[in-house]
């Protein structure tokens, strides 16, 4: 069975679905609105276009084509340091949060839109965790403090695991009709703890082999294939493929810059970038394409009573998060332990993140991998209205907050003190020292000229003074205006031999290969001009 059908259409209607997702990437450069917004807006609205096909998205392309390489890219992108550093607030988001959230919304889907109390909570369990690729893409492109970006992603990384296994449960609830608070406890230390071992083991694994090879392009694609090595694994075992596969992605993220060259690292960050795009355009356009199969479903129902339970149980999800960045931020102010260990000690960035809780495909994965019937043979119980409303908290967070949250940033003003480029210059500057410290040790080989020697400390001293300007704001400036003049000079040369490369291929002087090669050297040393 594929995982993707079309129900009716044909290739040229495929080629439009193609092409439309192709122009919605174009249009989010052009918008300035991070794509994943643009594309679940887009796809929701090529939905219902006449003739459009109607997707039917079976959850493995999800649960298992797409995410293990999404999650492990997240993660191996994810600073370490910031993990550590952030341990105790990404806890109390990645499981606290998740288990108020949970319970606020069972209590309200109960209550309100007439769920049964498992039902409830299953929908609570879905809505729950925030969504990893939506919460990266949208931080990285609105430019949020560095701390800030490393908190949501360690949340959205670390939450899916607690908000996972609780589904679980939730759904066995509903097939069984039974529960037991006491295995469903055992078993989720069971799933977190096993997940991160299964990726740990797997993690060591990759690094073992990869220490071994020196060969870009098979590097590269035990990269991409690492995600599913520790998901895979983890799941055949029944502990969380989440938890494994974002284990080895932070493992791998710490460990690769001893592992490769650099041939591997400048081809691998340009593929990892291309796939995350990719990955991220299939899913949001997919997520607005539901739209049309999941109405079908609910056809017997008001259009004013299903929006205004979505909005209901949207209102709840957003609340509960706003709620709980309020108490711990009250709790910080009087206890000063707390404070000191705060990442975001401030309202403005408390605020930030209370609005930065994006749903997305994790949690329409999650909807539609319900089981179709419970074991007394009846169907699932409202299955369709417990996919609408995830559909709707996807839509109202990642649209509504997505669309928002750049102003809010903007109104908040809110600034790191330019704490990256301060460690920037230090790395650069350390770097430019210990360069000058191995040419004294040089200096005296035969190999070695003198004028050479003295034009390599020209060179890193001129480099250390300027990157100590960028480090010092009391400095004149004098040094990084040299520098730009430099760097100025430096491209229109570089522009020149560009333009002669490609005319002796335009002339069939040389091939092809040649030029692409010229022309990368001239780009790469084009790129290290501001170093």
């Amino acid at each position: 069975m594929f995982p993707l059908a079309f129900s009716h259409g044909d290739s040229a209607l495929l080629a439009l679905l193609l092409a439309t997702g192709l122009l919605l990437l174009a249009v989010s450069q052009f918008v300035r609105i991070p794509y994943p917004i643009v594309l679940v807006l887009g796809g929701a609205l090529l939905a219902f276009v006449p003739g459009a096909p109607h997707v039917h998205l079976n959850p493995d392309l999800v649960l298992v084509a797409v995410l293990p390489p999404l999650l492990y890219g997240g993660a191996f992108f994810t600073s370490l340091r910031e993990l550590r550093a952030n341990v105790k607030a990404i806890a109390t988001l990645a499981v606290g949060l998740v288990l108020v959230t949970m319970v606020a919304v069972a209590v309200v889907a109960h209550a309100v839109v007439g769920l049964g109390w498992a039902e409830s909570f299953v929908l609570g369990a879905i809505v729950a965790p925030t969504d990893p690729t939506a919460s990266s893409a949208i931080a990285e492109r609105l430019g949020l403090p560095t701390r800030l970006v490393a908190l949501i992603e360690g949340e959205s990384l670390v939450n899916d695991g607690t908000a996972l296994v609780a589904y679980r449960f939730a759904v066995a609830a509903v097939v069984t009709g039974t529960f037991s608070l006491f295995d469903a406890s055992w078993h989720f230390v069971v799933n977190v703890a096993g997940g991160i071992a299964v990726g740990l083991v797997v993690g060591y694994l990759i690094r073992q082999l990869r220490r071994r090879l020196d060969d870009p392009p098979v590097e590269i694609a035990i990269a991409l294939l690492s995600g599913y090595l520790g998901y895979l694994p983890a799941q055949a075992l029944g502990v969380s493929g989440v938890l494994a596969a974002v284990t080895v992605g932070i493992y791998m993220g710490f460990h690769t810059p001893e592992l490769t060259t650099v041939q591997t690292r400048l081809q691998g960050q340009a593929v990892w970038e291309i796939v995350f795009l990719l990955l991220n355009g299939l899913l949001f356009a997919l997520v607005g394409l539901q739209l049309p199969t999941i109405l079908d479903a609910l056809s017997g129902r008001s259009t004013i009573e299903l929006i205004g339970y979505a909005a209901i149980v949207s209102a709840v999800v957003v609340g509960a998060r706003i709620a709980w960045l309020l108490a711990t931020y009250v709790l910080s102010r009087l206890n000063w332990r707390m404070r000191m260990d705060d990442p975001a000690p401030s309202w403005q960035a408390k605020a930030v993140i209370a609005w930065s809780g994006m749903r997305g495909a994790v949690s329409l994965a999650a909807a539609l991998a319900l089981p179709l019937t419970t074991d007394a043979g009846k169907g699932f119980p409202d299955r369709s209205l417990i996919i609408f409303l995830t559909f709707g908290v996807i839509f109202a967070t990642l649209v509504g907050q997505g669309l928002t949250l750049g102003p809010l940033i903007r109104v908040l003003d809110l600034d790191d003190g330019g704490i990256g480029e301060h460690e920037e210059a230090e790395a650069r500057i350390r770097a430019a020292e210990a360069a000058l410290e191995r040419l004294e040790e040089l200096a005296a080989e035969d190999w070695v000229r003198d004028d050479t020697a003295e034009r390599m400390r020209g060179l890193y001293g001129f480099r250390q003074e300027r990157f100590r300007s960028r480090h010092d704001p009391d400095a004149d400036g004098v040094a990084e205006e040299r520098s730009q003049n430099y760097q100025r000079l430096r491209r229109e040369l570089l522009d020149a031999e560009r333009l002669a490369v490609t005319e002796l291929r335009r002339e069939g002087r040389i091939g092809d290969d040649v030029m692409r090669r010229v022309v990368r050297d001239l780009d790469l040393e084009d790129a290290r001009l501001d170093v």
